[in-house]
């Protein structure tokens, strides 16, 4: 393993100008009184912002901690219709989530969302019969247009072809549908940038310690900046809660006697490194309600995910011995024994889905958007669902528009007048974005390995040119960071000047997938970390 002997200074890469430093930002922030301060850098927040910003609202985005670092990095990574949907008749929400999936994946982020076709095993004495499951995902098909072609079943035979470890033991039929998948914290990135790009200013790990009244009426946001301790505030005419499953503590900053408004579900998932090639994705049945997920992904494989009412702390929540025997357990329905060793695991993360309030089983509970108001007249948003954040976004924003005594209305751009699809940052084809980068036009010397190429390509669109011309000004940032991974120097730089990387855990969880690959080593988060302290 190498490490770059030599660093660019800051703002000396070609790659639009580097992000401003975080006394810059404070101060900005403690300047300027906004027309809406959203807390909360989880998917839900940050698309508000995003469309906010578009529909012309000077907006300003805080998190405690890192973009997407909590729920919203914790996925399942799937962007999908919601095939269970079905079974409860619900048919209309099926065909907009197919629409939403759709736009993300051909002209929002093609570039971030790649198609994955699923195999759904049906088993002697399964919970569905093979006629019951070939009907539901041919209907399935049919609510996406057939856009990932006609749902049908096929003979186990064939499907074990494409999944290799599948057990087929007891198979009697495989249901096949289509889906897209994602590196959820690589679309939430690029979403933060979309946000900037329409004017919001942004800032992570700043915790809100305390809210700003005006009359009785919350007018900003005191905030302590974690990574030197420097307090500030942030003053806006409308404060957005979207803090995810800290929505009722901050609810209670406004309200000390506020009443819970959501509850939680924990989701864990384990990732593995593959013993063979998978050619699909297994959802497999457990009940009549709940699937198993067995995803080829980041040329891993992602098990998950338990679904259980969570009452600790949010900030605490973590994959426990039960979890991972739950997950290997169920996954040993239709997986076979040799790829569930716990000596393939090489990491484990656990996120908390928000729900509303109410009883009854949380994996039956519609993946629904709480929104509700204070007395001080903040408000607050917490749940809904990864495929569908574009439209979470538009909905807060109609919801902004029509709050008693309009303050923010006359601002605004209406909802209906902004772009329907806009494009996030990097968008492009991601098979010529990586072609052209295999032809080694960006950097002249060594080519650059294909892995490497296809990797920025589907995690950065043409934004990853940006990264081939810092290469090409500095070659040992062309190094990789590991030798078991596609990942290179110069993201590491790139993600310190350009996305907002603060931490170790930053960029190894988050910008990169040396974390979920089980190579953050002591000595390669130690370079890291200063490469990040090599700010100017």
């Amino acid at each position: 393993m190498t490490t770059p002997q030599r660093v660019p200074a800051r703002g000396t890469h070609p790659a639009s100008g580097c992000l401003p430093g975080r006394a810059e930002t404070r101060e900005l922030l403690s300047r300027v009184t906004y027309d809406l301060l959203v807390v909360g850098g989880g998917i839900l927040g940050i698309s508000t912002a995003w469309h906010a910003a578009q529909s012309g609202l000077r907006v300003a985005l805080v998190d405690a901690g890192d973009f997407a670092g909590a729920t919203s990095s914790a996925s399942s990574k799937l962007l999908h219709g919601g095939l269970r949907y079905l079974q409860t008749g619900a048919v209309k929400l099926v065909a907009e989530n197919h629409f939403e999936r759709r736009a993300l994946s051909r002209e929002v982020a093609p570039h971030l969302a790649n198609p994955l076709r699923f195999y759904l095993p049906v088993y002697k004495g399964g919970p569905h019969g093979a006629a019951k499951l070939g009907a539901g995902v041919f209907a399935y098909s049919a609510l996406s247009a057939f856009g990932d072609g006609v749902g049908h079943v096929i003979g186990p035979a064939k499907a074990r072809r494409d999944v290799p470890e599948l057990r087929t033991d007891g198979l009697r039929a495989v249901a096949v549908y289509g889906d897209d998948q994602m590196n959820d914290a690589r679309m939430a990135l690029m979403t933060v940038r979309a946000a900037v790009a329409a004017g919001a200013d942004v800032l992570n790990h700043a915790e809100v310690t305390g809210l700003r009244f005006t009359g009785g009426r919350v007018t900003g946001a005191e905030l302590r900046d974690r990574a030197d301790g420097t307090e500030f505030g942030v003053g806006a005419r409308l404060v957005l809660n979207a803090t995810g499953p800290w929505v009722d503590r901050l609810r209670r900053m406004e309200d000390p006697g506020a009443d819970p408004s959501i509850r939680l579900s924990k989701g864990a998932h384990l990732v593995l490194r593959r013993t063979s090639p998978w050619r699909a994705a297994l959802a497999t049945p457990i009940d009549r309600y709940r699937i198993t997920f067995a995803l080829p992904w980041e040329d891993m494989l992602l098990l998950g995910t338990t679904d259980e009412e969570y009452e600790g702390d949010p900030g605490e929540v973590a994959v426990t011995e039960k979890d991972i025997a739950q997950i290997l357990d169920e996954a040993a329905y239709s997986v076979r024994d040799r790829q569930l060793s716990r000596e393939l695991i090489t990491y484990s993360f656990a996120g908390l889905r928000v729900l509303p309030g109410g009883p009854g089983d949380t994996s039956k509970a519609r993946r629904e958007t709480v929104v509700t108001e204070g007395p001080g007249g903040m408000l607050s948003v917490a749940g809904g669902k990864w495929t569908t954040f574009r439209h979470i976004g538009r909905t807060v924003l109609n919801k902004l528009a029509v709050l008693p005594g309009r303050p923010l209305a006359d601002g605004m751009e209406p909802v209906s007048r902004l772009p329907r699809k806009p494009p996030l940052p990097g968008m492009a084809n991601p098979r010529a974005v990586e072609h052209r980068l295999l032809a080694g036009g960006e950097s002249p010397g060594p080519r650059m390995a294909p892995d490497t190429a296809r990797h920025l390509a589907t995690h950065y669109g043409s934004l990853a040119f940006d990264i081939a011309r810092m290469v090409r000004e500095d070659p040992a940032l062309g190094a990789r960071v590991h030798p078991d991974a596609p990942e290179i120097w110069a993201q590491v730089v790139y993600a310190r000047d350009q996305e907002w990387a603060h931490t170790a855990d930053d960029v190894l969880r988050r910008r990169t997938t040396l974390t979920i690959r089980g190579l953050a080593t002591d000595g390669i988060r130690e370079k890291v970390t200063d490469l990040l302290d090599r700010r100017s």
